[in-house]
């Protein structure tokens, strides 16, 4: 095989992502071939067999007889476990491989090598075959020793063959469990965490071990990993075709660009309509919500749901007070009734859920402008607060609608939400005659929901103060239902017209 032909089998010509030019060049009396790395596995230098000038060198004349030892050719150096007719054995190999520590390409030295790195290992041609790298490297020097083997009747000297290696992002104890591999029949089996596989993967692509590269995948698409693992994992998929890289890919990048929105949509209306311990799962999901990296699809997220619960409010409030329901029989129109009522009753409780995450993530802006916006809503709860059979039914639905309100109300009065003076306006102006109903039913109303009423009383009076005066004094004649039988227990409404009046004797005096 031609030096040509050999760069090509390195790589030099393959389609795959992970495949990088070789390039030559002479280094005294042997030829270094320089294959580099992908950029996240360990850089690799091959010194080939020696060229036929130099096999005349007395050292690679020496005939290597087999024999039953294992001892390493370096006395110096460690020597791998032999496998008796595998991995090491040399009764057995045709081939001898020098592994060692050696500068990159582009390093300047050999650098700091802290561990015993320089061994000698006896492995076999047929197992190499399953490396197209070692393939390449080999076939011509293979070939012409056959030839020359049978030409002189000798018996036929194993291969000597030095690989250099670099130990930027792995172990030289990495570069030895390949070599195992090559033997190992069921290379899935063989992988016994992600750790492992990680360190094998990038050295197989390296030496063009297909089969291991594939059982890598193919273990690690199947086992989770820690943090370091994924983060490892993402680096390497890049050098990976994309076929080998698919399954991998498919566990760590959606499809969908949305999936992160939709996703959190998603457990966020199961925690709303489908889990019996809801406040649990709430509570697990408001954490999801403000730890969720990208506030403004959690902004869009909360965003929907509140459309929604409203909007299922509105129409069953409607749907309560629609004639073509009271036309029909008594009993069926009630228990419709019921239904309806219990239902927005219902959404009533998860849309103020949803305002409470909106509100903690200071994301409701949007909320009260659409809040201000319901006059329909409004005039269907004044329909049903002076419905007797509405309280009866579901007698804390009023006391529900007046926390929505509160909430945002006290976030736009304390600056929470920054809302224009139209949208603080028409919120005042919209459920002020909701409030006022609520105030005339509230002999029916629990007495620690009695407090709900008088918080919104201090809360609108504080969004009135913020208004010109000329829209203030309008809305505060509609606040003389807040006074009292004695007038010592509504401090807050005295205080609002006494602060209206301090404003207009400014001009008189």
């Amino acid at each position: 095989m031609t030096r040509e032909s050999t760069n090509a089998a390195c790589g030099g010509s393959s389609t795959k992502k992970r495949h990088r030019p070789a390039y030559c060049t002479a280094g005294g009396n042997s030829l270094v071939c320089h294959r580099p790395a992908p950029a996240s596995s360990t850089n690799a230098v091959i010194e080939n067999c020696l060229p036929d000038g130099a096999l005349e060198d007395a050292t690679h004349r020496r005939t290597v007889r087999r024999s039953s030892s294992s001892a390493s050719l370096n006395p110096n150096s460690p020597s791998p476990t032999a496998v008796p007719g595998g991995f090491n054995d040399p009764a057995t190999a045709d081939v001898i491989l020098r592994l060692f520590v050696a500068p990159g390409p582009f390093q300047e030295g050999p650098g700091s090598v802290t561990e015993k790195s320089d061994v000698h290992v006896y492995l076999h041609s047929k197992a190499l075959a399953r490396s197209k790298f070692f393939v390449a490297s080999l076939s011509d020097r293979w070939l012409a020793q056959e030839i020359e083997a049978t030409k002189s009747g000798s018996e036929k000297q194993l291969l000597k063959l030095n690989y250099g290696v670099t130990l930027e992002n792995g172990s030289f104890d990495d570069y030895l469990n390949l070599l195992r591999l090559l033997y190992s029949h069921d290379l899935v089996n063989s992988m016994d965490s992600a750790a492992n596989a990680l360190a094998v993967l990038p050295i197989a692509m390296e030496l063009l071990f297909e089969d291991c590269v594939k059982a890598c995948v193919s273990f690690l698409e199947a086992v989770p990993w820690t943090e370091e693992e994924e983060r490892r994992v993402l680096a390497l998929t890049p050098l990976l075709s994309q076929e080998e890289s698919y399954e991998l890919m498919a566990r760590l990048i959606p499809q969908d660009e949305n999936a992160g929105e939709e996703m959190l949509q998603g457990l966020v209306m199961s925690a709303l309509y489908n889990h019996t311990n809801g406040a649990f799962v709430k509570a697990f999901v408001a954490k999801l919500l403000r730890d969720f990296s990208l506030r403004v699809s959690a902004k869009r997220v909360l965003e929907i749901v509140f459309g929604e619960c409203l909007k299922v409010v509105r129409e069953s409030l409607e749907q309560y007070s629609s004639p073509e329901f009271r036309a029909g029989d008594t009993n069926e129109t009630e228990a419709i009734q019921r239904i309806n009522l219990h239902t927005a009753m219902t959404s009533a409780r998860h849309l103020f859920w949803v305002i409470e995450r909106m509100i903690d993530m200071k994301v409701a802006d949007f909320a009260v402008k659409v809040w201000s916006e319901q006059e329909s809503l409004s005039a269907e709860l004044l329909r049903v607060f002076h419905d007797d059979a509405s309280r009866q039914m579901v007698p804390g639905f009023a006391t529900t609608m007046l926390r929505c309100i509160s909430r945002l109300a006290s976030a736009v009065a304390s600056g929470d939400i920054v809302a224009s003076r139209w949208v603080r306006m028409k919120l005042v102006k919209e459920w002020l005659p909701v409030l006022n109903a609520c105030k005339d039913i509230a002999s029916q109303m629990m007495p620690a929901h009695k407090t709900v009423a008088v918080e919104l009383e201090e809360t609108f009076l504080k969004i009135i103060s913020t208004l010109p005066m000329s829209d203030s004094r309008e809305m505060l004649k509609q606040c003389l239902s807040f006074s009292t039988r004695n007038v010592d227990d509504c401090p807050h409404l005295v205080s609002a017209f006494n602060t209206w009046f301090s404003r207009a004797r400014r001009l008189l005096d």
